[in-house]
């Protein structure tokens, strides 16, 4: 019976958000996110002892968190505290434009009293502005309690009585007891380290770290290494780096993780998993032992030996699942590979099922793992990703889904969890690869950080400001302690974060808020040193607009037989999504079951289409036994598509789990697409009325994929002269 070593890491980060000069910080998502995940997911490990994992802690994560716990506070801290009598009209707007930033979902429509805010604020339909005169100070005291309420973890309500009447009252809070909460979340805030050690010292789980201010090390070395995996990028003007800043970030890492835990880090998740050859002896000379980054840059690094298949399995699994040495003259570390697809399931896809379905799901996986890497004489499945992000998309937080993996795998005969330095002493790696490609975790590259436009005026505005300081530091006009803080506001532009969000491949609500912290870092840099920033850093670097849409709109009837067969002039003129990532905090890698969705409308009929990745959808679909288009508006009905691979599968319309029509109202045929059609009068829709779905595919009880996965598509339905109103547009 071969035995498979789970090796389970945490990534815990958020970027540097505080402006230390101007003494402000604009953010809140390091407290709420210590409160509902870096204290939760903690909590979670406490519960079930035999568990191990291991957990990397960012050092400006940490150094934020002690902020908090020494009194720091943010704006929106700031304007929960104000008392709701004394709040101007620009603190009210604030509230009503930020106080709503969760996932509705799973985070506002669960707690009665938020939903009811939250619908009175009717934030799809009117302006901050024009709701004020909904909102009584009652109501805007209660928003204030429940915009950080919400962000408290579940496992916190079960152990503190207090905490939990209070969550129970649920409306018409007081002052008083406002006060209250939000000292009690400060003290929850202090938890979060002592905790964490606490874990570390009695060897349940092994605590790593990233560079200082979470930069891209291997661009701090030599931006030109983008090219190893992008031959054709278009780079910065200035085009070297400055392996003196990585040689800081790196430094002050193991120092920081030193005081704070007692002892200095044996591994390290490089930001963002980025790695290249040329950082191993960097690593080495800092006591890193082992390092772990993505299955992509082993592929790369073996001349795509390791790779994924159309259906996404494994080739040589007994390379991916094991132990490596990466050396570079004299030095060399462990490193250990995730895999991207089991990372993804706990990130993206195992929130639409039950937990011990989910659970259930990701050990029969490893088993899986286990038989075919059963010869292998130690086989590790390194599991990474995102502590915080993907919690916030869970029904309950993720609670049921933790609680019955920790508790199932600490059970499991096949399953092993364990903290990758106990493994690499136990099973030393073997093997050493020739070369480590330069990389990251999404892609095998670094194009989320350079080669945009916008990234590379944000290198060179970086480039600009870092060369005048190096000029004052020479002139030896300044006081050391001035240079110093100057230079930490170099290191904190140099954090992966603010690349992130620039260029088209992330976005969100707060990009400009985003691009304007790092110019105003880069700014800080001249105020310091008393001279006048150049007028560059006082424009955006994004030119993104509002938050874009997940779907664009039909732009005419459309013409669709439903036979299954791709013919593109029937869809032309609808609205096309291509399924991949719709999370700014977070990327998807491998692709699921569902390619594009297709969507539009006849006069009569809304029509659907959907193309499936890596083959027909009469091939593909067989991973599923059902097909579910599911409405939020008409609210509580569903298209339910039996056996989606059949020709001509049945499909039923139910309203509120009950069969409202027989499968001769819906026409669905399957071929290499899967087409669908419905009268609008069978939903009861009129011309005019809005049409918000999704569509995800079942098997049992799991969900397979969804589109999208977060949110959902809207439509009108049109009216009789939709086609003519729309020529004249």
């Amino acid at each position: 019976m071969a035995r498979v070593s789970l090796a389970l890491m945490w990534h815990q980060h958020q970027p540097y958000y505080p402006d230390d000069v101007a003494g402000e910080n604009p953010m809140p998502w390091v407290r709420l996110h210590a409160t509902k995940d870096y204290l939760g997911m903690a909590l979670h490990l406490e519960e079930v002892p035999e568990f191990q994992c291991t957990i990397n802690l960012v050092p400006s994560l940490l150094s934020q968190l002690e902020g908090y716990v020494d009194g720091a506070t943010d704006t929106h801290l700031i304007a929960s505290r104000k008392p709701v009598d004394g709040l101007e009209r620009e603190d009210v707007v604030y509230l009503l434009d930020n106080f709503f930033m969760a996932f509705a979902d799973s985070m506002i429509r669960p707690h009665p009293r938020y939903h009811e805010l939250y619908m009175l604020r009717a934030a799809w339909s009117s302006s901050a502005e024009a709701a004020i005169t909904r909102f009584r100070p009652r109501d805007l005291r209660d928003l204030q309690v429940w915009s950080n309420l919400a962000w408290i973890h579940p496992l916190l309500f079960e152990k503190d009585s207090e905490l939990s009447e209070f969550k129970a009252k649920g409306r018409h809070y007081s002052e008083d007891d406002k006060q209250w909460f939000l000292d009690k979340q400060r003290d929850l805030l202090a938890q979060v380290i002592p905790l964490h050690r606490k874990l570390a010292e009695r060897g349940q789980i092994e605590l790593t770290t990233t560079p200082y201010y979470h930069p891209i090390l291997p661009l701090l070395l030599d931006k030109k290494l983008a090219r190893e995996a992008m031959p054709d990028v278009a780079l910065p003007a200035y085009r070297e780096g400055y392996p003196e800043d990585a040689e800081v970030h790196v430094r002050r890492a193991v120092e920081s993780h030193t005081r704070r835990f007692g002892s200095p880090p044996a591994g390290m998740w490089p930001s963002e998993g980025s790695v290249c050859q040329s950082l191993i002896p960097l690593l080495a000379r800092h006591g890193i032992k082992w390092i772990a980054t993505d299955e992509e840059i082993l592929g790369c690094s073996t001349g795509g030996m390791v790779g994924r298949d159309s259906r996404g399995y494994v080739r040589h699994p007994e390379l991916l699942y094991r132990a490596w040495n990466v050396r570079e003259g004299e030095h060399e570390l462990g490193a250990v590979f995730r895999d991207h697809s089991m990372s993804d399931q706990v990130g993206f896809h195992y929130q639409r099922s039950p937990g011990p379905v989910a659970a259930a799901d990701f050990l029969g996986k490893l088993h899986a793992i286990g038989d075919a890497c059963r010869h292998n004489p130690a086989t590790i499945v390194p599991v990474v990703l995102d502590g915080e992000n993907c919690w916030e998309y869970f029904p309950d937080g993720g609670v049921s889904f933790l609680r019955s993996l920790y508790q199932g795998a600490a059970r499991d005969s096949r399953v092993q969890p364990v903290k990758v330095s106990d493994f690499l002493k136990e099973h030393p790696p073997a093997d050493t690869l020739q070369r480590l490609f330069a990389g990251s975790w999404i892609s095998h590259n670094f194009a989320i950080w350079i080669g945009h436009p916008e990234d590379n005026r944000g290198w060179d505005a970086l480039h600009d400001t870092r060369r005048f300081l190096v000029a004052e530091q020479q002139s030896e006009r300044h006081d050391p302690a001035l240079l110093a803080r100057a230079w930490e506001e170099i290191y904190i532009a140099e954090g992966s974060d603010w690349f992130w969000w620039y260029g088209d491949d992330h976005s969100s609500a707060q990009d400009a808020l985003f691009d304007h912290l790092f110019r105003k870092h880069l700014r800080n840099v001249y105020a310091l040193l008393s001279c006048d920033p150049p007028g560059s850093l006082f424009t955006p670097i994004s030119q993104s607009g509002s938050h874009r849409p997940v779907n664009d709109q039909p732009t005419s009837f459309l013409n669709v037989k439903v036979d299954g067969r791709a013919t593109y002039f029937e869809w032309i003129d609808g609205a096309k999504y291509v399924c991949g990532n719709d999370r700014g905090t977070m990327t998807l890698v491998t692709r699921g079951l569902l390619n594009c969705v297709w969507f539009g409308f006849d006069a009569d009929r809304f029509l659907v289409r959907i193309d499936t990745e890596g083959g027909p959808a009469a091939e593909r679909l067989v991973e599923a036994d059902r097909l579910r288009i599911g409405f939020v508006d008409p609210a509580e009905r569903e298209i339910v598509v039996m056996q989606p691979s059949l020709p001509r599968p049945v499909a039923y319309l139910n309203h509120s789990g009950r069969q409202i029509a027989n499968g001769t109202t819906v026409s669905v045929a399957t071929d290499t697409i899967l087409e669908l059609a419905v009268p609008f009068d069978r939903l009861g829709r009129q011309p005019d009325d809005a049409i918000r779905f999704y569509v995800e595919l079942l098997k049992g009880e799991a969900s397979v994929d969804r589109a999208p996965r977060e949110g959902v598509f809207e439509l009108t339905v049109p009216c009789p002269d939709f086609e003519r109103i729309m020529w004249q547009v």
